[in-house]
């Protein structure tokens, strides 16, 4: 997908993914979110700490010219893990898919880890797609559904 690219995050993308985070239905998706996805003095807070983190790989999705979303690698619960977030006006498209791979080529650490609320058959697939394997599973209060929601760990080995 030539029409796919990714490059360092920069404050000009901020206001874009702040608006793509905004959607009901994505973060419904993704479970685990901001407390509150409209307080925009906390996305910025949140976004601060990550520009200002070195050993926070971020980097952010262009498609077709446009900001798509943004894909990172970050320590947690003592592993290193990927994450991203995609405008759902790209889903569909394997746009998720693409930039996530272009991303794993660029980290040469493994072992790798995601998490996917259970539900959420289509990260699951994207995740599945790059080389990721479901490796055990968890579950933990989800923001943006005000439950506690069973999400998969998925790992990468390779």
């Amino acid at each position: 997908m030539e029409v796919l690219t990714l490059r360092d995050v920069i404050e000009d993308d901020l206001s874009i993914f702040f608006e793509q985070q905004l959607d009901a239905t994505a973060n419904f998706m993704a479970a685990f979110t901001a407390k509150d996805p409209s307080d925009k003095a906390a996305f910025k807070a949140h976004w601060a700490k990550i520009l200002n983190n070195e050993t926070i790989i971020k980097k952010t999705i262009i498609y077709h010219g446009k900001v798509a979303g943004h894909v990172s690698s970050f320590e947690q619960f003592g592993e290193r893990e990927v994450s991203y977030w995609i405008g759902r006006e790209y889903w569909g498209k394997g746009v998720a898919t693409e930039a996530l791979s272009q991303f794993l080529r660029g980290i040469p650490i493994r072992p790798l880890y995601a998490r996917a609320a259970k539900d959420n058959i289509a990260s699951i697939r994207v995740l599945e797609k790059c080389g990721f394997e479901i490796e055990g599973e968890d579950k933990g209060y989800a923001n943006s559904r005000a439950e506690e929601v069973e999400e998969f760990i998925l790992k990468l080995a390779q």
